[in-house]
């Protein structure tokens, strides 16, 4: 089933692969934001499919995957001595 959080179905897919690996679950990831139609806010619709799936599948790779992406990233800071 395709939902507008979903619309190719691969993150419904991706947790009924039996023993999924990390990198497979990134490589579904991608392969989803990029078929995401325009007007969809990827955070929102993530948010969405955490909500869905993670209460059934707390610890399945993708759940941990998902987490991570709404996870914002620390600042890092670059350069060296140049930067100094």
């Amino acid at each position: 089933m395709q939902t507008p959080h979903d619309p190719k179905g691969l993150i419904r897919e991706s947790y009924r692969i039996e023993g999924i690996s990390d990198a497979e679950c990134r490589s579904i990831l991608i392969d989803w934001a990029l078929s995401l139609p325009a007007d969809t806010a990827p955070d929102l619709a993530l948010a969405a499919l955490l909500d869905q799936y993670q209460p059934t599948a707390p610890d399945h790779p993708m759940t941990a995957l998902m987490q991570a992406g709404l996870t914002p990233a620390s600042p890092r800071r670059r350069g060296g001595s140049r930067a100094r």
